[in-house]
């Protein structure tokens, strides 16, 4: 069965957050990854344009019950008629998630995400989850700055097991390394 991978992001997206998401579509599509995303513009625009310009499958999970306004790129279009309650849906069906950029609803899915506990969480710039002491939540996503790393760091993390936070093997005490963390939020 194939690797799925839900890629969240804001339906008003900047265009750097519409280019991280259409690379990170692009290089999910060709490595074999079926994307699932919420179906309609912005983010899930570009990463379905993305995954379908490298000959991927790309999973529309719709808010609406019915398809009218779903992206042209999808393979597959779910009308749920569930709202954003359908942000459930899109999570459970990843194996992992790869958030680009942040809005209130890209916000929920990587929060349910989390507390699913069981699908590693990439962020790719947006907002970020820290505790307070303001360092990330060691069992929260992990950041990253460009659509390569996003697309890796979700996999290997697949591969080996490791859903959040830091990798205590690749970062001394287990703390996680700055320059992972974009400077300002997208």
């Amino acid at each position: 069965m194939a690797i799925q991978i839900a890629v969240c992001g804001p339906a008003e997206a900047s265009e750097q957050e519409c280019d991280h998401a259409r690379q990170v579509g692009k290089l999910l599509a060709r490595r074999g990854a079926v994307v699932i995303c919420g179906g309609y513009g912005g983010v899930m625009a570009a990463v379905a344009a993305g995954a379908r310009e490298a000959d991927g499958t790309v999973v529309g999970v719709l808010s609406r019950a019915d398809r009218e306004d779903a992206n042209p790129d999808l393979t597959i279009a779910i009308p749920t008629g569930m709202g954003q309650a359908r942000n459930v849906v899109i999570i459970n069906s990843a194996d992992a998630v790869i958030a680009v950029g942040g809005s209130w609803g890209t916000m929920s899915e990587v929060a349910l995400a989390l507390r699913r506990g069981t699908a590693p969480v990439v962020c790719l710039g947006g907002w970020h989850v820290d505790g307070d002491d303001g360092r990330p939540v060691p069992t929260g996503p992990v950041y990253v700055l460009t659509p390569d790393e996003a697309v890796d760091e979700a996999l290997a993390r697949l591969n080996s097991g490791r859903n959040t936070g830091p990798d205590p093997a690749a970062e001394p005490n287990g703390q996680p390394d700055p320059a992972v963390r974009p400077a300002s939020p997208g």
